[in-house]
C-alpha cells in the first residue's frame, strides 16, 4: 500500500513531501518517483516514526516490576494508543528475584508480541547498583555496589534482553563492571554523586548513556564539573531526560540540547500513576507514593516517576523551542540506537518495520500505525 500527499520524516532527520510504501508490515519504496493512482490520500499530514520509550515503569495501574504479565500488556496497549510504538521498560531498584520475574514477564511479550501493541524491544535495568545519597525515589533497602555476576546471571535469564544497565561510577568496582557489562548491552551513569574523575573513568571504560540527565546526578559546578560535563565531552554518550515539565525546567531542556545535540533521548520515566486521577495513591518500587497536582512523589515530597506519555514529552519539548526535527529524532531514532535496535525501528526506512504516526502539523491529532496496521 501506498501512502501519498504527506510531509515525512525521513531517515536524514528531515521533513520531506511526498510518498512512501508499506508492504508486509515494513516500510518500501520512501518517496518514490512513480505512485499509484489508488495511493490513500493523506492530504498533506505529517507523518513521524512511532517513538521509542527506553524508560517507563508503567502506566496504568501497572508496574513493570510486579512481574505481571497482564498488567505488561495494559501497559502495552496504553504506549500504542499514544503513538509509543516500541518500549524498554525500566525495571527499579528490587532483590534479583523480584527482578527475575519481571524480566521473565518481558521475555515472554517479546516472543509472543501480542498485534495491537506497543513492541517490547528491550529492558532498562534501573539498579540496585546506586548511591545512596542519590538514590531519589529508589528503595534504599536494595542498593547495592556492582555485581557483574549477579548482572549477567539477570541478563542470561531472560535471553539478553537487558539492553540498558544502570551504575553510580563512584561505588567500588563501578570501572570493572562497566569494562564487563558494555559487551552485552548499553551502560549507562545513574543515581549518582560522582565528581568528574570517577565519571571520566566510568566513559572511559565504556558508558555510553546517561540516565535522566539533571536528575539523581550533581549539578555543573565550574571548580567541581561532575558527570554532566564528563558526557558532554565524549561524542559516544547520549543523554535522556525527561521532559513532562515537572522534573526539569524548559530551560534546562534547551541548554541539554544544546550541549547534547543530536545526541538527546526523550523519555517519559513514568509510573504506574500515567493514566490514574489526579490524588491517585500507588507503589513505587515497594514505598507509597502519591500523584498530586500532576507531581508524583514519595511520602517524605521526594520527587518520583512522572504521570506522563512520551507523546506528551514530545509536545512539550516542541512547545518549548526544540526544533521539532530535533525533538522527533530524540523520541524515535536515538533511543533505538541506546538499545541496539536502530536496524529495526526509529526511523522511516525502507526495509524496517512499519510503524509510524499520521498527526497534524501541531502534534494535536495522531493516528499510529504498528506494522503498518492502525491500532
Amino acid at each position: 500500500m501506498f501512502y501519498k500527499n504527506a510531509r515525512i520524516f525521513t531517515s536524514d532527520f528531515r521533513f520531506h513531501s511526498g510518498a512512501f510504501e508499506v508492504v508486509d508490515g515494513v516500510f518500501g519504496e520512501i518517496l518514490p518517483e512513480t505512485v499509484p493512482a489508488d495511493a490513500v490520500d493523506l492530504n498533506g499530514a505529517t507523518v513521524i516514526p512511532g517513538l521509542v520509550d527506553v524508560h517507563s515503569h508503567g502506566n496504568s495501574g501497572a508496574d513493570f516490576s510486579d512481574g505481571d504479565y497482564e498488567g505488561l500488556k495494559k501497559m502495552a496497549a496504553f504506549y500504542a494508543k499514544c503513538g509509543v510504538t516500541s518500549f524498554a521498560p525500566a525495571s527499579m531498584t528490587l532483590p534479583y528475584d523480584v527482578l527475575a520475574k519481571a524480566f521473565a514477564t518481558a521475555r515472554q511479550l517479546k516472543e509472543e508480541a501480542p498485534q495491537g501493541l506497543a513492541r517490547l524491544m528491550g529492558i532498562q535495568m534501573e539498579g540496585p547498583y546506586f548511591s545512596y545519597k542519590k538514590r531519589g525515589a529508589q528503595n534504599p533497602d536494595y542498593l547495592k555496589e556492582p555485581d557483574f555476576e549477579g548482572f549477567r546471571a539477570l541478563y542470561e535469564g531472560c535471553g539478553g534482553l537487558v539492553r540498558i544497565v544502570d551504575v553510580a561510577p563512584e561505588l567500588p568496582g563501578a570501572a570493572e563492571f562497566v569494562a564487563k557489562a558494555k559487551d552485552l548491552c548499553t551502560v549507562s551513569i545513574a543515581h549518582t554523586d560522582s565528581d568528574y574523575d570517577h565519571a571520566k573513568a566510568a566513559i572511559d571504560a565504556g558508558v555510553t548513556h546517561l540516565t535522566h540527565l539533571y536528575n539523581a546526578m550533581p549539578g555543573i559546578h565550574h571548580r567541581n564539573p561532575g558527570v554532566i560535563p564528563a558526557a558532554v565531552e565524549n561524542p559516544n554518550v547520549r543523554a535522556e531526560i525527561i521532559c513532562d515539565g515537572q522534573h526539569v525546567h524548559p530551560a534546562s531542556v534547551r541548554l541539554a540540547f544544546t550541549m547534547f545535540r543530536d545526541r538527546m533521548i526523550l523519555v517519559s520515566d513514568s509510573g504506574r500513576c500515567a493514566g490514574l486521577p489526579d490524588g491517585s495513591k500507588f507503589e513505587l518500587g515497594g514505598q507509597d507514593a502519591w500523584l498530586r497536582d500532576g507531581v508524583a512523589r514519595l511520602a517524605d515530597g521526594t520527587i518520583a516517576c512522572s504521570a506522563a506519555n512520551l507523546w506528551q514529552c514530545l509536545t512539550n519539548v516542541i512547545s518549548w523551542n526544540i526544533p521539532e526535527e530535533e525533538a522527533i529524532r530524540a523520541a524515535s531514532y536515538n533511543p533505538a540506537c541506546a538499545i541496539g535496535a536502530a536496524g529495526q525501528i526509529g526511523s522511516i526506512e525502507k526495509g524496517k518495520l512499519a510503524d509510524f504516526i499520521v498527526c497534524s502539523s501541531d502534534y494535536t491529532q495522531k493516528r499510529v500505525f504498528i506494522g503498518g496496521k492502525e491500532i
